[in-house]
């Protein structure tokens, strides 16, 4: 042993064991405290480390008990314990390894200490390789757009606290190994998880020197309304958009007061033709056998009737001819089997009447059909006036001349159409599945027609129900809608990133519409990061708050299953750049495919016995003492774990300023007020 460390030694390893080692100091002092010649340490404290040198490397080995034993002759009848002679015992753990001369840290041990091995404290190098806070930032010189030359700093790390266990000493997470892989925050409600949010995204702009991350862009679906004031402060450099769900025009007014940070502020609108059928399904509660086929086909109908005139959508002569085709055989078909039906003949005129008053054709309308449905003596053939009937006759041969041999329908490909379209289309559905011989599917499918009429009037839908007419360019197409959250524009042949974070608010929102709002927006971003080339190139965050909400393990009533476009990410989205920070107070309903994937967790205070069986079984590398921790964790403090830190670390997070508007009720303070007192609430 150097000398050096010889000079450090405060004990020696009396026992050996696979779950841990019992280190023995050395006898002569009254408390745990060793004075080394560069300070003072105690060496007593949960969670403080150690080191243990063997040939090459230093084994670093944690705290995790402490105890003492008299072993003086008159503690036998002595009232007090001999502090002096008494037999001091740490309980510790291995945790990792470090070289004796430079070199990091490493985490996981294959070889044990041996028994009488020294025991040094470890010394602030040491805790700088352990928690690897040494590397400075990489001088870079990078090319503006303009072509220019800029030099300036790229940083290893950010800072994101404070160690819990060594005074003032900053912890410190590797920004390539977090922000490169799925994150999530964990904790009861009111541990501290928003602030731990807030606060990292503060700390990757909180810098001086030429480059900022202006290149980052954080989605961050708001469910309970908490961020808005967390990001009014960035600095000039960092720019941000602001979306709030809203219902009324009234409640929109107001949405820019306050907010000094944003160059974007405007209602929240998801223009409903971006859905999947899989999403509408989700929207509607579709049931998979009955219902979601004729979805299927209503959603394809609203394709083949475009509300746009059909040269405007498709510039092949030949494709238009085609559709056509298809528009005719559907209309002749439905109308063929409604004048075949049971109903009397003014009822199957109304019908027909009713279905070309929304769809038809220059063949098959109003005015082609309108003089074959003659009624004559209750009947459209038969009558005492064969005019009446040959009419009925070429109506019939007109249709027949459209029929054909089942076409496949067009696919549903996201064209825009109004809600009271698809209201018609669903219906139309209907008639052409009675038409193929289903008569039975109206009745198994008036659930879905009832739930698309409530979402069509339901104020809350409001933001989905977008007007074709009345929505900017950037709003009619996906690939500008998801450009713009993103905060990127199109500069000539190239793009333009103007702002990092965007905040979704859905505090007004019920949860069947946050699920289905925070599903749709992911899958369109994930969808546009897909398409991108180069792909990987900009990297996007989703941060998820309340994510056991709509990330569940368990489908919730609402949906078939919102989970999976997040789970597609966890698993996909590190190829194309699409990461997830998922903050939830409930880790065991969260979806365990995608916490299987995250890379790091920061844990605040966790004590759901279930909530705490979860992360054991996530973390089967963390020891049970420092999971012991947990449910005594104060506010404000976490354990972090991962790619990002080189140890397991309990941790006091840095303060976010500001704080996003998630702070604790004041009982006592609101309680005992004065007669007539002056209340808070506005509305």
């Amino acid at each position: 042993m150097a000398k050096d460390d010889v000079s450090r030694a405060i004990g020696k390893i009396v026992s050996v064991s696979a779950d841990r080692l019992v280190v023995e100091l050395h006898r002569g002092s009254d408390n745990f405290t060793v004075v080394g010649f560069d300070d003072i340490h105690y060496v007593a404290t949960l969670g403080s480390y150690l080191v243990v040198p063997t040939q090459s490397d230093y084994v670093v080995i944690e705290v995790i008990g402490l105890r003492e034993k008299d072993f003086s002759p008159a503690y036998e009848v002595g009232t007090e314990m001999d502090k002096v002679t008494a037999a001091k015992f740490l309980d510790v753990v291995p945790v990792g390894s470090v070289p004796v001369q430079g070199g990091t840290f490493k985490f996981g041990v294959s070889t044990f200490p041996p028994l009488y091995a020294d025991a040094l404290y470890a010394r602030d190098e040491d805790l700088d390789r352990i928690f690897n806070v040494e590397q400075p930032p990489d001088q870079a010189e990078k090319t503006d757009a303009e072509g220019a030359k800029i030099q300036g700093t790229v940083p290893h790390t950010i800072e994101i606290g404070t160690s819990a266990v060594f005074k003032d000493y900053p912890v410190k997470a590797q920004l390539d190994a977090f922000f490169g892989g799925h994150v999530a925050v964990l904790g009861n409600t009111g541990s501290g998880k928003s602030c731990t949010v807030a606060s990292v995204i503060q700390a990757v702009f909180d810098r001086v020197e030429e480059f900022w991350a202006i290149g980052a862009s954080f989605v961050l679906f708001d469910v309970n309304g908490e961020y808005r004031q967390a990001f009014e402060d960035m600095p000039w450099q960092i720019q941000a958009s602001y979306f709030k769900a809203t219902g009324s025009d009234a409640e929109a007014e107001g949405l820019d007061e306050g907010f000094l940070g944003a160059d974007l502020v405007d209602r929240f609108r998801l223009p409903h033709w971006f859905m999947t059928v899989d999403e509408w399904a989700l929207l509607l509660r579709a049931s998979e056998k009955t219902q979601l086929p004729a979805l299927r086909t209503a959603l394809g109908l609203t394709t083949l009737f475009q509300e746009s005139p059909i040269d405007d959508v498709v510039n092949d002569p030949g494709e238009q001819g085609e559709l056509v085709e298809v528009q005719n055989h559907v209309l002749a078909k439905i109308i063929y089997s409604i004048l075949h039906g049971d109903s009397s003949s003014p009822s199957k005129v109304d019908r027909i009447l009713a279905v070309l008053g929304t769809f038809s054709t220059d063949e098959i309308n109003k005015n082609t059909i309108s003089s074959g449905l003659t009624i004559d003596f209750g009947q459209f053939k038969d009558g005492p006036k064969q005019e009446t009937s040959k009419k009925y006759d070429a109506l019939l041969d007109l249709l027949q001349k459209h029929h054909k041999d089942e076409p496949v329908l067009p696919s549903y490909n996201n064209i825009p159409f109004s809600f009271e379209r698809l209201q018609s289309a669903l219906d139309l559905a209907l008639f052409y599945e009675e038409a193929n011989g289903n008569k039975q599917i109206r009745e198994y499918c008036s659930q879905l027609v009832t739930r698309l009429k409530s979402v069509s009037d339901n104020p809350d839908y409001e933001f989905l129900r977008a007007p074709v007419g009345d929505l900017q360019d950037h709003d009619k197409e996906p690939t500008s809608f998801v450009d713009r959250l993103l905060g990127i524009t199109r500069d000539g042949t190239r793009y333009r990133k103007d702002r990092q974070i965007c905040i979704i608010d859905l505090n007004d929102a019920p949860d069947e519409i946050v699920e289905l709002a925070s599903a749709v927006v992911a899958r369109l971003i994930f969808d546009r990061m897909r398409r991108a080339e180069p792909r990987n190139k900009m990297p996007v965050h989703l941060i998820l708050e309340e994510a056991h909400r709509y990330i569940s393990e368990r489908p919730s009533r609402f949906a078939i299953d919102a989970g999976i476009t997040f789970q597609r990410i966890a698993k996909e989205g590190r190829k194309y750049g699409a990461f997830l920070i998922v903050a939830s107070q409930r880790p065991s309903e969260l979806s365990k495919t995608v916490l299987s994937q995250c890379n790091n967790f920061i844990i605040h205070r966790i004590q759901n016995p279930d909530d705490l069986s979860q992360i054991k079984q996530m973390t089967p590398f963390i020891s049970e003492t420092v999971l012991q921790r947990l449910p005594s964790l104060p506010k404000q403090h976490a354990l972090i774990f991962g790619s990002a830190v080189k140890i397991p670390t309990t941790f006091r997070v840095r303060d976010a300023n500001p704080t996003p508007n998630s702070d604790d009720t004041n009982v006592r303070d609101l309680w005992y007020v004065p007669q007539n007192p002056s209340l808070y609430w506005k509305g």
